[in-house]
């Protein structure tokens, strides 16, 4: 017992903002791709795709590590003048997926801050694993499908939930893990 080996140490505070620095930028894909093609095997090695170019990243960053705790994209359709937006490619690092918070964090600061640029509608197709999160998140399931294999929720945000967030940069949330 004494000599058992330490956990390793996971601050629970962490801040949810736009991936604003160049290590953020950088990262920010490789956090959904260990997801998706390493851990899940949805991709072969790479999950990189169009939306990639115009999409707003945005990072869950541990306090104390400066460590990519977790990511998402979003970005409006272009076809439909910025009133339709699309989440994406959520991903929060197997280490933290244990402390909970930066998923609901990720989703509400995107769904917020496309509010504030003029939202309308916020979609996402989402891991069926994942649909119950997002329903307490205030989510509708418009339908059920097949993506790469497996099954999904094609959902909408409620946006009445999400009140618009206009001052996002630099730093949205400052999350600490609630003390049981």
């Amino acid at each position: 017992m004494i000599f058992d080996p330490f956990p390793v140490f996971l601050p629970s505070e962490y801040r949810v903002k736009f991936a604003t620095d160049a290590w953020e930028r950088r990262e920010a894909p490789h956090c959904g791709a260990r997801c998706s093609c390493v851990e899940q095997g949805i991709f072969a090695d790479e999950d990189r795709d169009s939306i990639d170019e115009v999409a707003i990243p945005i990072v869950a960053i541990s306090s104390f590590r400066r460590r990519l705790a977790g990511g998402c994209r979003h970005g409006p359709n272009p076809s439909d003048r910025a009133r339709v937006w699309w989440g994406s490619r959520l991903a929060v690092a197997s280490d933290y997926r244990r402390i909970g918070a930066p998923r609901s964090a990720l989703i509400r600061l995107a769904v917020s801050s496309a509010h504030a640029m003029g939202c309308q509608r916020f979609f996402a197709h989402v891991q069926s694993q994942n649909a119950i999160l997002f329903r307490r998140l205030h989510w509708d399931t418009i339908d059920e499908l097949k993506i790469h294999g497996r099954p999904h929720h094609f959902m909408q945000a409620n946006l009445a939930h999400y009140p618009p967030i206009t001052d996002a940069e630099p730093e949205f949330y400052h999350c600490r893990k609630k003390a049981a």
